[in-house]
């Protein structure tokens, strides 16, 4: 019996970036690596779930390889309650500098940059040239676009999700920026106020998208 499966459950492109990172990680001798899919026939180096399960390794991990928040929070419950444990991925030239403390199942890909007292919740995406300045605080399965900037003294709650180049301003001591759970933060759109829960904002200064007919 080999000793250690890893899985990244998502085998489209994000998935495809992810896996030279884990392989860089956590790869070595005894150590398998497998794509898992259940949106997608078994084949081509891809295996369901199930499939997954039913391997006669001792210890079974898994990253968590799709930026839809809620659909990473399913299949984070679903490795859990399997008995399948969630692993950190780190690119080698992320940074992470003082007293930054990041919940279980973290995805930080290439050039993220989180400097001093930060705290993050479980299953936090931060896609490449991502960065967190100081004093932030991130809730639970919340998604970083590429090139996301979140400076200093923002709080951002659950599921939210910012999408590539969102820039967020600077809160302050005790007064916070925030962004509120679930809430959409569009491309390239600089953030200079609160944002609340569920709303989607775009543009420069970010407004709420308004659907016309």
């Amino acid at each position: 019996m080999r000793r250690c499966a890893i899985a990244v459950y998502g085998a489209s492109g994000m998935g495809r970036e992810v896996m030279p990172l884990v392989r860089a990680q956590h790869g070595g001798p005894d150590v398998d690596l497998f794509y898992v899919d259940d949106g997608v026939p078994e084949g081509n180096g891809v295996i369901a779930f199930e499939t997954f399960l039913s391997l006669p390794y001792r210890e079974k991990f898994a990253t968590i390889a799709i930026a839809n928040s809620r659909i990473r929070e399913t299949l984070a419950v679903r490795c859990t309650a399997a008995g399948v444990s969630s692993i950190e991925v780190r690119a080698e030239n992320a940074v992470i500098l003082d007293n930054v403390e990041i919940g279980e199942g973290a995805l930080l890909c290439n050039f993220t940059h989180i400097t001093s007292d930060v705290r993050i919740g479980r299953h936090f995406h931060a896609n490449f040239y991502s960065y967190v300045a100081h004093d932030c605080v991130i809730g639970d399965f919340v998604t970083f676009g590429p090139g996301v900037k979140c400076n200093g003294n923002v709080h951002i709650d659950d599921h939210a999700y910012l999408g590539s180049g969102a820039v967020l301003k600077q809160g302050r001591p005790g007064e916070p920026r925030r962004i509120g759970r679930g809430a959409v933060v569009g491309m390239g759109a600089v953030v200079t106020r609160d944002v609340p829960a569920g709303v989607t904002v775009v543009g420069n200064p970010a407004r709420p998208l308004i659907h016309r007919s």
